[in-house]
């Protein structure tokens, strides 16, 4: 017994004395499935950091970009006429113009430190969190109407009300042209969707309009203790980012990239013209509205990741019938009207002005706009590659690790002044800055009376 008592102590010595291994975490493309951490506990958490992440994301906007309310003079959207911010508004370094950098090659920007920040990717709100973020004048609507809360406690969009769509946006059917704005004002809802459409589209329609004002549950927005709403949450719409078919400046993270510091932040597009297009996505180069639609649901709405989606409630619809009736409404969103453009999508040279057919001059020739974007809905249905990289060394900002992008879908322009921020992730905040931006990325030496004109003819689009 004695010499079993000292082997057992022998041991116990010999085992104090071997150094503790520690085994690094290995990267995984999962999310947790089963959480420890009380629900109050994570919401107590994270409302006491929102202040600070908020305040973070701002002092980056902030030193990005001017952030006044500047709107161009006369110009406004086509449904309720709000105005259309104009202006650079990305900030320069320190000591440098615009003429400068665009006589710079790339390895000269990058070799000096000198690619504007705002040209830089933008980060999510809180990239480390991510998700489904939506401006107040759409949570206020959506509770106004249903008592559903798109309140999140651990942050809010960051992006100031000015810069955002118009809200509610204007609805146009290729259908029924003659009926203009078939929206009337309103924020079309599950409460509302049948009195407005019953008689203007075809029982497959309307049923693919109700599948898309129904809530269904997604990664923030549910039932289980990892969501960030207070309440258990019946989910949201795809309507609550495409509010009546358009975009009103809600952001997510893209769900194909891992890991998280490498995912873009989405600027929400429009869904207006999608009947034209070909590829949907901004990477992932879907081939039909259908795929895109079935994809959403399945697999968008929780972060890419199919493990969580079953946890949360995926809302699994039907291709043969639901995602092809979905796609059926889409399919009929018009961009909106254009009064001064032709039958092939081009300046009717009765109604422009000298200045809008210069621009359009300018976007066929030497800016070589039309290269991606070809009339007459402003885009070539694929995809390109603009190695922004060149011009910038590989950073983390605000946990977003701004490196290569990527090919990216090019999107139509038809009806651009309606769908600020600008870029897949929104780092663009006017017009006037994707054209400085364009400016150096290709290489176009532009002048600055042929900026103008190049926004003037945009804003004809």
């Amino acid at each position: 017994m004695c010499t079993m008592r000292r082997l057992v102590s022998t041991v116990g010595i010999l085992l104090l004395a071997v150094p503790m291994v520690v085994i690094a975490q290995q990267p995984t493309s999962y999310s947790p499935v089963a959480l420890t951490e009380p629900f109050e506990a994570v919401k107590t958490r994270m409302e006491a950091a929102k202040p600070e992440v908020m305040q973070r994301q701002m002092d980056l906007l902030e030193e990005r970009y001017d952030l006044s309310d500047s709107p161009i003079p006369g110009v406004a959207s086509a449904g309720r006429g709000k105005p259309v911010q104009g202006g650079v508004r990305v900030k320069l370094p320190e000591g440098v113009s615009w003429e400068d950098l665009a006589n710079m090659t790339p390895e000269e920007v990058k070799s000096k430190d000198l690619w504007p920040k705002g040209f830089l990717p933008l980060p999510h709100p809180n990239h480390a969190d991510g998700g489904m973020v939506f401006p107040q004048f759409q949570i206020d609507e959506i509770n106004r109407q249903e008592g559903r809360d798109l309140t999140r406690f651990d942050m809010d969009l960051d992006m100031p009300e000015h810069f955002l769509p118009e809200f509610p946006p204007a609805i146009y059917l290729t259908t029924r042209p003659d009926l203009g704005d078939v929206s009337q004002g309103q924020t079309v809802t599950l409460m509302n969707y049948y009195e407005m459409f019953n008689g203007i589209l075809n029982p497959k329609q309307l049923e693919g309009l109700r599948l898309l004002v129904t809530p269904f549950p997604q990664q923030q927005f549910n039932q289980t203790e990892d969501r960030r709403s207070a309440l258990p949450s019946r989910g949201v719409t795809c309507f609550d980012c495409h509010v009546n078919g358009h975009a009103n400046g809600a952001t997510h993270l893209v769900g194909d990239i891992r890991p998280q510091e490498h995912r873009h932040r989405l600027d929400i597009p429009p869904l207006r013209g999608v009947n034209v297009q070909s590829l949907f996505g901004s990477q992932r180069a879907l081939r039909s509205i259908e795929d895109f639609t079935e994809f959403e649901q399945r697999a968008a709405y929780f972060d890419g990741d199919p493990v969580i989606a079953t946890k949360k409630g995926v809302n699994v619809i039907e291709r043969g019938s639901q995602a092809h009736f979905m796609a059926e409404f889409q399919s009929i969103l018009d961009f909106p009207p254009a009064p001064k453009l032709d039958l092939y999508g081009k300046l009717d040279p009765e109604k422009a002005t000298e200045q809008e057919l210069r621009g359009e001059a300018l976007f066929i020739g030497k800016a070589k706009c039309a290269e991606c974007h070809p009339a007459p809905y402003y885009t070539d249905g694929t995809m390109h590659n603009l190695k922004a990289e060149r011009f910038f060394n590989e950073q983390m900002v605000n946990g977003r690790k701004a490196s290569a992008d990527g090919p990216i879908k090019t999107f139509p322009l038809r009806g651009i002044k309606e769908s600020p921020t600008y870029m897949h992730d929104g780092r663009l905040l006017t017009l006037a800055d994707t054209v400085e931006f364009f400016n150096l990325i290709q290489g176009l030496k532009l002048t600055g009376q042929e900026k103008e004109d190049l926004v003037a003819f945009m804003l004809c689009l």
